[in-house]
């Protein structure tokens, strides 16, 4: 009996050699295809967009080099036959040296030069009059800083990537009931229409335009973790199907490439920041006002961010 013993050992290293085989194919296979998926459903929301800036750079951005960069959110309520305005407008710096993002909200009453239009007027109201190009430019202006993405998301289709990803944990902190939910104070756990509910809330809200634009912040804030959780491969299908329906953006694929080598860390540490100002009626119209003074601190920290002091 002794002298079968190896051959059985052969056998069974062979079988082992061949499990081991096409469970490595199988991973190679799923990773190809989720690399031709991401590749797909990039193209589909690069949207590019030929514009002159009304900051510019003094050099051209180099992701490979680990320059910092900065991108302008905008979440738009588009309606039937209507371009829409953007009710959301989020600027976020990311400096890969520093290990850091801040993101910055811009009240939408906001009285703004409207860049291309040559009047002043709410800053959402860009979007409406001249779509991604112009609210690029007239957030450049109003910052002095250069703006190097955008990102387009459709507000109603928002809730599906968060769907998309499991749903999200946001720390909520008063309690309020907004659009048939209910939100108690502490850390929560929101579905899609929960996270929409709870990120569009403001009547509710003593701090108004300020207490909507921090969960706001919260709500993307909580998408990116999750999408950047190894735990989301498994869902990458509803991911990618949820980002092609509701999202444009001028970052190529390539450059999502170079931001996930070279920036991801920076996500870990997220500081956000609000503009101060104050109401005002003009014209029968109510605006927010932001001081110079205002502006010359918040464009000095976001200079300072991007290293361009």
């Amino acid at each position: 009996m002794e002298r079968y013993k190896p051959k059985k050992k052969k056998k069974a290293l062979k079988i082992f050699l061949i499990i081991l085989l096409v469970f490595v194919a199988g991973i190679v296979a799923y990773g190809y295809s989720i690399y031709s998926n991401l590749n797909n459903a990039a193209n589909t929301v690069h949207s590019p967009i030929d514009r002159t800036p009304a900051v510019k750079r003094p050099t051209d951005l180099a992701l490979n080099k680990k320059e910092p960069f900065s991108v302008l959110m905008l979440g738009v309520d588009q309606r039937e036959g209507d371009k829409g305005r953007s009710d959301t407008m989020i600027v976020m710096t990311v400096n890969p040296e520093k290990q850091s993002m801040e993101m910055l909200s811009i009240p939408r009453d906001t009285r703004v030069e409207i860049v291309g239009k040559g009047i002043d007027d709410k800053i959402n109201h860009s979007y409406a009059f001249g779509g991604v190009e112009m609210s690029m430019n007239t957030v450049e202006k109003f910052l002095d800083i250069p703006i190097d993405y955008y990102v387009k998301m459709n507000m109603e289709g928002f809730k599906d990537i968060v769907d998309s990803v499991g749903g999200i944990t946001v720390n909520n902190d008063f309690d309020f009931s907004e659009g048939g939910h209910h939100f108690a104070k502490g850390q929560l756990n929101l579905n899609g229409k929960e996270a929409l509910s709870y990120a569009r809330m403001r009547k509710n809200d003593s701090r108004g335009d300020f207490g909507r634009q921090m969960r706001q912040r919260q709500v993307i804030q909580g998408v990116m973790n999750k999408g950047a959780n190894v735990s989301a491969l498994w869902k990458y299908d509803d991911i990618l199907k949820a980002l092609s329906n509701n999202v444009e953006t001028n970052i190529s694929f390539d450059e999502m490439k170079d931001i996930q080598k070279n920036y991801s860390s920076a996500r870990h540490n997220i500081e956000q920041m609000e503009i101060a100002g104050n109401g005002s009626t003009i014209g029968g119209v109510w605006y927010y006002i932001v001081s110079q003074d205002e502006r010359d601190k918040v464009q000095a920290r976001l200079k300072e961010h991007l290293k361009l002091q």
